[in-house]
């Protein structure tokens, strides 16, 4: 077993699937499905990464304090993961959302789709 965890919290098609690179990168890769299940995940096996996608609460106000499908996961982060870098997956028309997450949140890169294994393997360093 791998001693770095990464998160790729899938929550649409869209999700490239680069569990190879994440292997050859010494990474075990946790797929989850839900920010829910990422939350559990969270407390009992932290990440070095958590690669999630990205999608603006438009008509949804997300209870009237969230920007995004991604806001209570980040919270999260700070308590159990503190140092784990985020990298979010968005769609080229929602990237401009991403900066109002990102001025409450740390997010290591932003990758906008199609992200090509080129990109990822940068992004992961």
């Amino acid at each position: 077993m791998n001693s770095k965890i990464i998160y790729s919290l899938i929550e649409s098609p869209a999700h490239p699937k680069f569990s190879e690179l994440y292997e050859r990168s010494g990474f075990e890769e946790v797929r989850l499905t839900s920010s829910r299940k990422a939350m559990s995940e969270l407390k009992k096996n932290p990440p070095e990464v958590v690669v999630a996608e990205f999608f603006y609460g438009y008509g949804n106000n997300y209870a009237g304090i969230n920007i995004s499908n991604l806001d209570v996961l980040l919270h999260a982060l700070r308590r159990y993961a503190p140092d784990a870098r985020v990298i979010v997956l968005v769609e080229k028309p929602e990237r401009q959302y991403v900066d109002k997450l990102m001025e409450l949140f740390s997010v290591h890169a932003v990758l906008t789709y199609p992200v090509s294994e080129k990109t990822m393997s940068e992004a992961l360093g």
